[in-house]
């Protein structure tokens, strides 16, 4: 009779085997893979390989947040690509959390007619096809007026069919970028101190205020205002801050079509508040916004946080159909760069490990915030 020690030996034996048996095969189908994509390319006299990334591209572009030109080298385009990207994702990130979250409480109000309406929202945006709600938004909006007859909004804000105009802090485009990686780090460190959800919101809003306007006082262009607000000039506009159409069709598309199915999270979530919470904070006088500010959104976060946290992951890769529109995010400026320079295998293998490592931090953020707000056990 073997011992029960000799079965576990046995039992690990065999375990190690199977484990460097798959390991033994992944690294031959890996290392034939790519033995034969490099006969392949030799036989069509194509090289491989990264160098292609010291390259000037020698083409443009429709969007950057930093300066660029034609003689730009491959890695600093594919660079803004990727800064194009994170930039439109955490901003889908952000608007289709909040709409979500304001439509899936609707969803959960007594009125019938604003549970009505919402429901109506969800099941439309819902189940249209993102890229058709992304093209005609853009076929809309690209069909407007020119600049004299753009939709005015109090002299301040303007939308024509060259994009929307809106007033800002008068400060460059690498300024900005550094104003929005400084509110980031400032959500960040509240999140990692644990502060409370509402106070934690409301010390990231005032200190993301207090940085933006510290910043333009010292960064702005010497003599001029700390504001700079749009006006016409002739056939064109001057000053403000310039949105494309294609950025401006991307990020409404994405928010209306996301913040539907974050609704329908949200909605779930608040059902799933027990209703004798919801009792005890009517029997202790509490207005229906504390109950739901302080005792169903709290409740409800644990249940949300894991279906949102893949929502948002969705948000991130739902941005490459910005091609569909000209949008030159970091799949588009990838696509093109193929066409350009036939480096197809290498770019494609940075597109997947890209979005990769961003997808993968967004879970891991979200995992993390998912046991921050789970309830402790003694």
């Amino acid at each position: 009779m073997s011992t029960a020690k000799e079965l576990r030996s046995r039992a690990k034996r065999r375990s190690l085997i199977i484990q460097s048996t798959i390991v033994v095969l992944s690294v031959l189908v890996v290392w034939g893979a790519v033995s034969n994509a490099q006969y392949n390319l030799t036989r069509l006299n194509m090289t491989s390989g990264f160098s292609f990334l010291e390259r000037d591209t020698g083409w443009d572009y429709s969007f950057s947040l930093i300066e660029r030109s034609i003689n730009d080298r491959y890695y600093y385009t594919l660079f803004v690509g990727l800064l194009n990207t994170l930039f439109v994702g955490f901003i889908c990130i952000i608007t289709t959390t909040i709409f979500g979250f304001i439509i899936g409480t609707l969803r959960d109000a007594r009125h019938p007619a604003l549970s009505f309406a919402s429901n109506v929202y969800v099941q439309i945006f819902r189940n249209i096809p993102l890229i058709l709600q992304a093209i005609f938004l853009y076929a809309i909006l690209i069909h407007l007026g020119g600049p004299r007859q753009a939709i005015n909004v109090a002299d301040v804000a303007f939308l024509s069919g060259r994009g929307m105009m809106l007033p800002g802090l008068n400060v460059g485009p690498g300024v900005a970028v550094a104003m929005l990686l400084a509110s980031a780090a400032i959500g960040i460190g509240l999140i990692v101190a644990k502060v409370s959800l509402w106070r934690g919101l409301a010390l990231w809003l005032g200190s993301t205020v207090v940085v933006c306007l510290l910043g333009a006082v010292v960064l702005r262009p010497e003599g001029e205002g700390l504001f700079t607000i749009p006006a016409l000039n002739g056939l064109r506009f001057t000053g403000g801050i310039s949105v494309p159409i294609e950025l401006l069709a991307l990020v409404v598309s994405i928010t209306l079509y996301g913040s539907a199915y974050i609704a329908e999270i949200v909605r779930g979530g608040l059902s799933q508040v027990p209703r004798g919470l919801v009792e005890a904070g009517q029997a202790l006088g509490m207005s229906r916004v504390s109950i739901w500010s302080r005792i169903k959104v709290p409740m409800a976060l644990r249940s949300i946080i894991p279906p949102l946290g893949n929502q948002w992951i969705f948000m991130m890769k739902a941005t490459t159909i910005g091609i569909a529109i000209g949008f030159s995010d970091l799949f588009y400026i990838t696509v093109n760069s193929i066409s350009q320079s036939g480096q197809t295998l290498e770019l494609i293998l940075i597109l997947m490990l890209t979005f990769l490592a961003i997808n993968y931090s967004i879970a891991f953020f979200t995992n993390w915030l998912n046991a921050h707000l789970q309830l402790k056990e003694h």
